[in-house]
């Protein structure tokens, strides 16, 4: 019998464990790939508080593994097919086996999501791409286009800058949803063209991306001879899981209250599968440890 299972392995879910080890809780962290989350793949942190050189996000997720490993923490790396989250004994499954306990931490985060462009599906890891860190060396010299408007847009267009030849930044409105410094470092770079209020008509190539078709607001439409595209317009989260037994927002995000509670009792949700307004890895640290917390909290209370 698990005291506090976490589903997820990134910031969210490892500050959770931290929290609840500390508090004398047995906690195992359930991730069907690897710990660190979306954040692993990020080049580079600059706004988390105490890392004033800018670690990349692979760094600090491997020093948050390292600091939750001093505990005795337990790491079950099999997805979680399903869940049971009535009464007061949880249920875990995975392919492999069934798990039981007290609490549940949902952190199981968000995905990118899609462009549903023509052309986008058939040449996914063909040139388009959700991960400017995790694919950019391959366009070393060439030219990409990268599509959104919000922080990660931005700092994937500072990423490739120093790689690719060109840079477009294709977004839908006249103005950034981004941080103004990073716009402002945005603006900067010499190899980086803004294509405003403008979307993805369509993305065309035959084994790799060739041309990116941008259609403008007034209509007119023209076509860029691009070797990849880098999608990054916001995400979805991954509550399918529980998405029918938790209350959800109408985008699927958990709902939960400042202590990170759900609607079930002993059930907790942190990080960027909730209902909030800033998802950053500060945020979703300090989320997971509300979230370990008050589980510790709501399994005493049951002894």
């Amino acid at each position: 019998m698990i005291d506090v299972a976490i589903i997820g392995g990134g910031p969210a879910a490892l500050g959770a464990a931290l929290y609840a080890a500390r508090s004398g809780m047995s906690v195992t962290v359930f991730e069907k790939q690897f710990v660190g989350g979306q954040a692993s793949t990020t080049y580079e942190i600059d706004n988390y508080l105490g890392f004033a050189d800018a670690p990349s996000g692979s760094f600090l997720a491997e020093k948050m593994l390292e600091h939750v490993s001093k505990f005795d923490v337990k790491f079950c790396y099999n997805e979680v097919k399903d869940v049971d989250l009535s009464g007061d004994v949880k249920k875990i499954f995975t392919a492999k086996k069934e798990f039981e306990a007290k609490s549940v931490i949902l952190a199981m985060g968000a995905s990118p999501a899609f462009l549903n462009a023509p052309g986008e599906a058939e040449l996914q890891g063909r040139g388009v791409s959700y991960c400017a860190t995790c694919d950019g060396m391959f366009f070393k010299g060439k030219t990409v286009c990268v599509v959104g408007g919000g922080n990660t847009a931005v700092e994937d267009a500072i990423y490739l800058s120093p790689i690719a030849e060109k840079v477009y930044l294709i977004h839908r409105r006249n103005e950034f949803r981004a941080s103004p410094l990073l716009v402002e470092r945005l603006k900067k770079l010499e190899n980086v063209e803004f294509m405003l209020e403008c979307r993805v008509a369509k993305i065309e190539g035959g084994d790799q991306v060739e041309s990116v078709t941008v259609s403008h607001v007034d209509g007119t439409e023209k076509k860029i001879a691009a070797d990849g595209v880098f999608v990054a317009v916001g995400t979805i989260p991954s509550s399918n899981l529980v998405r029918d037994v938790v209350s959800c927002n109408e985008n699927g995000f958990i709902i939960t209250n400042e202590d990170m509670k759900t609607s079930i009792p002993g059930v907790f949700a942190a990080g960027d599968i909730r209902q909030k307004s800033l998802r950053q890895v500060i945020t979703a640290v300090s989320d997971g440890a509300i979230a370990g917390e008050e589980a510790a909290k709501y399994v005493n209370s049951l002894k």
